[in-house]
């Protein structure tokens, strides 16, 4: 999944047809829906049809039975399932949407067994002679009588006890028939709207991963339990039904009076409950030349494609898969990749195979309205995807505790598929800002977690959507890029090769993928101190990361556990002993790179070939997650050679040591003095990579300090260092008038704007008013530059009052582009006025005016706003209830959101407001749990930092600006 992101008619079951369409059963059913709306879970039976069964729970009093248990026992294996479903794209008398289908599953009995356990979640199942199910024995096998049915609700479970056992190595189908909310919930089989020419429109889709095709049909919905699917979609004739694999012509059915075209596909190959995926929808797309040997499709609104913004997307896809059918030695293995641009969507992106489902954001480029970051946002999650459909797809990790294996790959190959793609754009060194740097932090917490789990520690689906985090994605891909440097990427590709063909169709685990690479390794040059999985597990089966300090006066390298706060206490068992086998790597005042392998605590005596005088800068491109100190002799150095000619240290270690020297003064490791110094020379870059690390770091500054008297001073040394960068692009622009060549230039003209404004620097405001000004007297034309829209809408909201929050909120509601309606919703944050943002606030949990996969994003950015973020934090804590239960405890954008809720908490009053709504809300966190818990850690750290470093910043930006 992308952040930080998912038949044929000869089997086609038709006896039951009758039974999907009865009015009777529908009517009835809805009923039993809206009682489950209103949380009325305790449903009467006669509030169903005779023939329909209420999900309830009759759970034996006996612990520990095999239903109690959250997976499926090993006693059978699914073979294939032939899924007819019918979405309802228009409400009922209730005003609810549903859907009705039916499912046969074709399964084989592994394990002689006298229970059948197969998930099934929210989903009302139709009875046949008393039962949930119909079972039948295949290929001369005889099945048994049903003795007792019933759905065990905690742990999502159709449960069928059977009068006798199922026979090993024998064959069986079971079918059930059922009827399904098309909710607005963005999991399982549910329902996004959108306007077109001002008329609803409802789209039919899914999102499965993890654990939701249970809500779809009753399946075997775990990773490993691998099928073919064989899909059936009825649907108006107006609308276009889609799935994982090419389809059949549709046909003409009439069900309950209404014409209707049924739609089916070609088998699919054999994949995960997760990776399944259905749309029946109005839009259109557009498509390569058909004589290719992949057909790709890029689907939108209609307009969305009239209008040409999901060309870029069709022009990408093709070069990144062949770049990925090379990398891997392998072709895609489809007949087609269609990639389906969707309103309302959680994650960025899910990689279903065949069938790829994206946000608009994530998918759809207009050049005239999309910024180049919004560009590259389409490259990266694009390539992300792709990438998946070998590794995650064709090869599936067996459960979920490797989750990390699967989204960390991808995370990294992807930046490998868009420089291919977008080879201008130093994609692989983007990386280091995306991904390496923001991860760390979250690492250096006592409350991080590994990156592989043991199985039983990953059970419920509540604990399978926790991984869906930084550290999954941004650490793994760190971690898996560390990899590929050391054994080089030629090796790292020929190993992933062998691994694809072994495993293809099946699963793995992380060590299978160990042993390949190790493979490659053998038939290389490549020496290693240890082998690949002795060095790696160390990487992924302990939390953290090493910081290693170099003396460059002895020789002497020496490694420790990195925590942000040293006096937190690390409470999860390690052993390894937080120590790591580290690649490190430099280079000196010459030029010169050397490398060397930390095997223990320390290694003394290295020879680092430097004279006297001269510096020394290791972990060359920041290729090794993990951050270097320095003795004081060689800082000074480093230092000295920023403020002269700063050119001769790589961009990418220009940022890293800021990024270093911020992290380790927090750490208590140097003074802040030292961090603060190397801001220093930034008034002489101009390069995007060190300006954005300084940038993020001086924030967490503002962070502490915006709301005390360090404030002043630090807003004027700030705009002392941007100023020159400001007239920079002045320049360039020819008085912004033009956009720059460079692609992190472009992204470099933002922050010299954002933060120029933001200090006060001469010209800046009245520049970003005057043109937001100019927009307001004239709405249909809008002037500013794709990449400044953010910049200047908040600047010029921030600036202004209602009239500007009203004009944005307006063309926000009326935008028809998503990144352009992105940028609006953001910057409507920005306003000083409390009783706006309070307002906004209420708008975030109503749906007809902020879609509910936004409802997260846009309170964390009103809690980013100084003035928002005490009015955000009561919001939530007053709406918690709510907040969980209608929008989801699973979802993983809700770590985010207590993340971003409190991360300017520093005080002892913060921390007992925490301490209370942690007790207040206890088991009611979701997939929020380990984030609350580092938010606690990180309230404790920012207390002790503000207590010793506050009276020190504050001098020391004192001196920096007191005339001389």
């Amino acid at each position: 999944m992308g952040k930080g992101i998912f038949l044929s008619k000869a089997v086609a079951v038709t006896c039951v047809v009758a039974a999907i369409g009865a009015a009777a059963t529908i009517i009835a059913l809805s009923v039993v829906f809206a009682q489950e709306k209103s949380k009325n879970e305790a449903l009467s039976s006669s509030t169903a049809s005779p023939n329909t069964i209420p999900p309830v729970s009759t759970t034996p009093s006996t612990p520990k039975e095999p239903w109690d248990h959250y997976r499926l026992p090993h006693s059978l294996a699914p073979v294939s399932y032939n899924v007819t479903l019918w979405p309802r794209l228009k409400p009922d008398a209730n005003g609810l949407y549903i859907f009705t289908g039916h499912s046969v599953v074709v399964f084989r009995c592994v394990k002689e067994t006298d229970l059948i356990i197969i998930h099934s979640n929210k989903l009302n199942l139709t009875k046949f002679e008393g039962h949930l199910a119909k079972l039948t024995g295949l290929n001369g096998a005889t099945a048994p009588g049903l003795k007792t049915s019933w759905l065990e609700i905690p742990t999502q479970f159709l449960v069928l006890q059977l009068n006798s056992p199922l026979q090993a190595g024998s064959s069986y189908e079971l079918f059930t028939d059922f009827v399904g909310e098309l909710a607005d919930d963005l999991g399982g089989f549910y329902r996004s709207e959108y306007l077109e020419d001002g008329e609803k429109k409802v789209v039919a889709t899914t999102q499965m991963q993890p654990t939701d095709a249970r809500k779809a049909f009753p399946c075997f919905d775990e990773p490993a339990m691998k099928a073919v699917f064989h899909m059936t979609l009825i649907h108006p004739p107006e609308t276009v039904a889609l799935s994982n694999s090419i389809s059949y012509d549709p046909v003409n059915v009439t069900r309950d009076g209404h014409s209707l075209f049924q739609t089916a596909f070609e088998p699919t190959k054999i994949m995960s409950t997760y990776l399944l995926a259905f749309v029946v929808c109005e839009f259109t797309f557009t498509t390569t030349n058909t004589t290719e040997e992949v057909l790709i499709r890029i689907w939108a609104r209609r307009k969305a494609i009239e209008e040409g913004h999901g060309n870029y997307a069709l022009e990408k896809t093709g070069p990144i898969l062949k770049f990925f059918e090379h990398y891997y030695n392998s072709s895609y293995p489809l007949k087609k990749s269609d990639q389906i641009a969707l309103p309302d969507f959680s994650a960025g992106a899910m990689e279903n195979w065949g069938l790829i489902t994206y946000r608009e954001t994530a998918l759809l480029y207009n050049p005239g309205v999309s910024s180049n970051g919004d560009k590259e946002w389409v490259a990266t999650v694009i390539s992300h995807e792709l990438a998946h459909m070998w590794f995650g797809n064709l090869v599936t990790t067996r459960w979920w505790n490797d989750l990390w294996l699967n989204e960390g790959f991808a995370t990294y190959v992807s930046y490998l598929g868009a420089d291919y793609a977008e080879p201008n754009w130093n994609m692989k060194d983007l990386i280091v800002l995306n991904e390496v740097i923001g991860v760390m932090g979250v690492d250096a917490l006592v409350s991080s977690h590994p990156l592989s789990s043991k199985e039983e520690d990953v059970m419920r689906p509540e604990q399978i959507s926790e991984l869906f985090d930084s550290i999954t994605y941004s650490k793994g891909g760190s971690v898996l890029r560390m990899l590929s440097e050391f054994l080089t990427e030629d090796v790292f590709s020929r190993g992933l090769q062998t691994y694809l063909k072994e495993f293809q169709y099946s699963n793995a685990v992380y060590t299978d993928l160990w042993k390949h690479l190790q493979m490659a390794v053998a038939e290389s040059s490549i020496v290693l101190p240890h082998s690949v999985e002795v060095i790696m597990n160390r990487w992924i089966l302990q939390m953290g990361f090493p910081v290693v300090t170099i003396d460059t006066k002895t020789g002497n390298i020496s490694q420790k556990h990195f925590l942000l706060n040293p006096d937190s206490v690390v409470n999860r068992p390690s052993e390894f002993n937080y120590e790591w086998f580290v690649p490190v790597t430099w280079i000196n005042t010459g030029g010169a790179e050397q490398s060397y392998w930390l095997l223990d605590k320390e290694a003394t005596n290295i020879n680092m070939s430097l004279g006297a005088n001269e510096w020394l800068v290791a972990n060359i491109n920041m290729t090794g997650f993990y951050r270097v100190n320095y003795d004081t002799e060689n800082w000074e150095s480093l230092l000295a050679k920023l403020s002269t000619k700063h050119q001769d240290i790589p961009v990418i270690n220009r940022a890293q040591l800021i990024d270093d020297a911020f992290n380790l003064a927090r750490a208590k490791m140097v003074s802040t003095t030292l961090a603060l110094r190397t801001t220093k020379f930034l008034d002489k870059e101009v390069e995007y990579m060190p300006w954005e690390t300084a940038r993020r770091n001086l924030n967490y500054f503002f962070l502490m300090f915006d709301r005390s008297e360090v404030y002043g001073p630090m807003q004027a040394y700030l705009k002392k260092q941007v100023t020159p960068l400001f007239n920079h692009f002045k320049e360039l622009t020819v008085n912004w008038t033009k956009i720059p060549e460079s692609h992190t230039d472009q992204y470099n003209q933002v922050n010299a704007i954002s933060m120029a404004c933001s200090t006060g620097v001469e010209g800046c405001k009245e520049l970003t008013t005057g043109w937001f000004r100019e927009w307001m007297k004239n709405p249909s034309l809008n002037k500013i530059s794709p990449n400044l829209k953010y910049t200047v809408y908040c600047s010029a909201i921030a600036a202004g009052g209602v009239d500007e929050w009203d004009f944005a909120w307006s063309m926000f509601k009326n935008a028809t582009i998503a990144s352009e309606a992105d940028k609006l919703m953001s910057a409507l944050a920005c306003t000083k006025q409390p009783w706006l943002l309070n307002r906004y606030l209420e708008y975030c949990l109503d749906p007809a005016k902020i879609r509910k996969q936004d409802a997260t994003s846009t309170i964390i950015t009103i809690a980013s706003n100084a003035i928002g973020q005490p009015l955000a934090w009561d919001f939530v804590r007053a709406k918690w209830n709510h907040i969980f239960n209608d929008y989801g405890g699973g979802s993983f954008s809700f770590g985010g959101l207590i993340n971003g809720l409190t991360k300017r908490f520093a005080s002892e009053f913060d921390l007992k407001q925490l301490k209370d709504f942690k007790e207040d809300n206890a088991g009611q966190f979701g997939s929020a749990t380990a984030a609350l818990e580092q938010a606690l850690e990180r309230t404790e750290a920012n207390m002790q930092w503000m207590a010793v470093n506050k009276d020190e910043v504050l001098n020391w930006f004192n001196s920096e600006t007191s005339p001389l």
